[in-house]
Order: C-alpha cells, then sequence, then structure tokens
C-alpha cells in the first residue's frame, strides 16, 4: 500500500507506527491544562496531538426535544446534546497555542473539523491534515469541504459499513484528498475487547490501498499492540492527566503513565516483528553450538562397529550432524575412540 505524509513524517508499512494523543475535552475548559497535556504526551512518547473543532452551536440545537436527549447505554445519560458539546468543546482561540507549543516539541498537531466553519477556521492555522470522526462518515458535504483543501485525512470508521466506507471514500477522492488512512473504530465509550474485531484491519487495507489504524477507546494497551501486529500504522488513544478527574472523556483516557506504557509495548512490538527471515541471527550464532550432534558415548576400540549404544545424538553440536546417525551405524572406527569424542569422518573406517 502507498505511504502517506503528514509534513515531514511518512506513514506506512515501513515506517514506525504514528501515534496520536488526542485531547479532547480532557483539558477542563483551562487552557494550563490543555497545555500540560500536550508536554504530557511528549514525555509518554506520541507524535501527534489530536483536537477536536467545534462548539455546540455547529454541533446540534439546544433542544428539550427528546431526540436532542442522550438515552440510556452511555456514559452521557441524562444530558442533552448541546449540554454534552457545551461540555466538551475546545475553544478556538486555544488552538494556535497548543499547536505552537506542539511544534516546538516536536509532534504535529492537527484537528478535527465538524462543519465547513471549523475547516476555514483551521486553514487558517496551516494544520498539516485533518481528522474525520466516526459520526461524520456520512457527512459527505463536510467531506468534501475537507477534501477541497488537499490536505491528508485520517478517518475514522466506527459504526460505518462498507458501503458508508467506500461512499466516504469515494467522495474524499474525487473531491481532492490524495493521501488518506482509515481507522477502525468501535464507537462505544469505553469499548471493550470483544467488541474491537481487529482482523478488519488487513481487510481494511486490502479493500481500499490505504495505511490503516486504530482508534482506540479500550483501557487495556494490548488492543493497540495486537492492532500493531494485524499491519496498524497509526493509533489513536485519548489522553488524561487524571481519569477521577470527571470529564466527558475521562472514563475512557489513558493516564500518562499509562500512555507511556502504551507506546513502549507498541515500539518493542515493532522490533519483535521484524520481517520474515529463517537466516541464523548474529545472537543466534553463539547458540549455534549447543545443538545436538553425533557423540562417541562408550570407548570404542579400532574396528569395532558403531551401534547406537556407543553413539548418540546428544549436545553439543561439535560431531557430525545427526542427519548422518543411520549412515554410521554398523561401520567401523577407524582407531580407538574414549566416549566424549565428537564424532567424525576420519574415525569412521
Amino acid at each position: 500500500m502507498p505511504d502517506i505524509s503528514l509534513a515531514d513524517r511518512p506513514i506506512g508499512c515501513q515506517h514506525p507506527t504514528y501515534i496520536i494523543a488526542e485531547l479532547s475535552a480532557n483539558h477542563g475548559h483551562k487552557l494550563d491544562e490543555a497545555l500540560r497535556l500536550v508536554n504530557a504526551a511528549k514525555d509518554a512518547g506520541a507524535d501527534a496531538i489530536k483536537l477536536q473543532t467545534y462548539t455546540p452551536d455547529t454541533m446540534t440545537l439546544n433542544s428539550s426535544k427528546p431526540w436532542f436527549q442522550i438515552g440510556k447505554g452511555t456514559i452521557w445519560e441524562g444530558k442533552n446534546l448541546y449540554q454534552l458539546y457545551e461540555e466538551a468543546y475546545t475553544p478556538w482561540e486555544w488552538t494556535a497555542e497548543i499547536a505552537s507549543l506542539a511544534s516546538s516539541l516536536g509532534m504535529h498537531c492537527f484537528s478535527t473539523p465538524f462543519d465547513a466553519s471549523a475547516v476555514d477556521y483551521l486553514e487558517k492555522l496551516d494544520m498539516p491534515a485533518y481528522k474525520v470522526a466516526s459520526f461524520e462518515v456520512i457527512d459527505l458535504p463536510l467531506l468534501k469541504t475537507i477534501a477541497r483543501t488537499g490536505r491528508p485525512v485520517i478517518m475514522s470508521t466506527g459504526m460505518a459499513t462498507l458501503a458508508e466506507i467506500d461512499e466516504a471514500v469515494a467522495t474524499l477522492r474525487s473531491h481532492g484528498t490524495g493521501e488518506l488512512a482509515l481507522l477502525k473504530c468501535t464507537s462505544a465509550y469505553p469499548s471493550v475487547a470483544s467488541d474491537m474485531h481487529l482482523r478488519t484491519i488487513p481487510h481494511l487495507a486490502q479493500a481500499f490501498n490505504v495505511p490503516v489504524g486504530l482508534s482506540d477507546h479500550t483501557m487495556d494497551v494490548a488492543v493497540p499492540v495486537a492492532a500493531v501486529t494485524l499491519g496498524a500504522r497509526i493509533i489513536e488513544k485519548h489522553l488524561t492527566m487524571d481519569r477521577s478527574v470527571p470529564g466527558p472523556d475521562s472514563q475512557f483516557s489513558l493516564e500518562p503513565a499509562e500512555f507511556k506504557a502504551m507506546v513502549s509495548a507498541v515500539r518493542t512490538t515493532e522490533q519483535a516483528l521484524g520481517q520474515v527471515q529463517y537466516a541464523v541471527s548474529k545472537k543466534e550464532e553463539a547458540s549455534r553450538v549447543f545443538r545436538r550432534s553425533l557423540f562417541v558415548v562408550k570407548d570404542v576400540k579400532a574396528g569395532q562397529p558403531f551401534t547406537h549404544e556407543n553413539v548418540r545424538s546428544i549436545r553439543p553440536g561439535y560431531g557430525l550432524h545427526p542427519r548422518y546417525l543411520d549412515v554410521v551405524i554398523g561401520k567401523v572406527a577407524s582407531q580407538n575412540i574414549e566416549a566424549g569424542t565428537p564424532l567424525d569422518w576420519n574415525l569412521i573406517g
């Protein structure tokens, strides 16, 4: 599959997994907390900071009608949508300062726009890429607006059918998106491992010929590690300074030490995956001597036949290869041989 590039960073099969720290609502409407999260993300090993650019009014209506109420089955039960987004949104005027700090720390910063006004605002800040949230996969007018910027797009696919993903990809492609990545996502907050279905990752990559990753809302670092083994090239995870502090996203966010442990596990997994190889590694060379070989295990006189009692395949590996045991048995010794001598062709008459 082709690589994509975010600013100076290639993303694809031959490159390290791109790890995104999602700030979302975990700043608690305090800019200082948002900046602390950026620093924590850097310390934890993240490659990028991701924001969300919306206001309650660009997301929904402030209405008491029943279809605007959040029902059972989510952690936000009892609120209406407007109240949730009022609590969760990031003030737009923070974006430039957060992006500047991230850049000074060697990280990218980009955002998820939720309407055309957000795209216009972010364009003025020269974002290196855009993220499309799972809930907006079906918002084709928004996808067209994002695509026309020509910037790389990372799109989550939670809740979407294969047909909906295909339509969204076609819309982005036909309106200007050249560099595209897809993220497997389960839009449950938090998610459980049994609902992740990570085998979708290689199928997505094959179906759309793009880098694929994981937007993860589980609380287990094993899930992103498993995703990497299946080919995920991007991992997105929510970050909070303290999960015990109430907030719209805190229950499915990792604390800095947990995030760092996840990054470390991903990097170790990348090293372990390596490549298809059957050759002996440099560090294995020293161990080859401990493989089995043919040894004389009882004293043998010249002219005496070799038998299963006086020749065995044992460790270490200084004698003949074990494949020759059947060849050696029945032949005679060319000289006296002491027990513990590695068998050699010169010792066979």
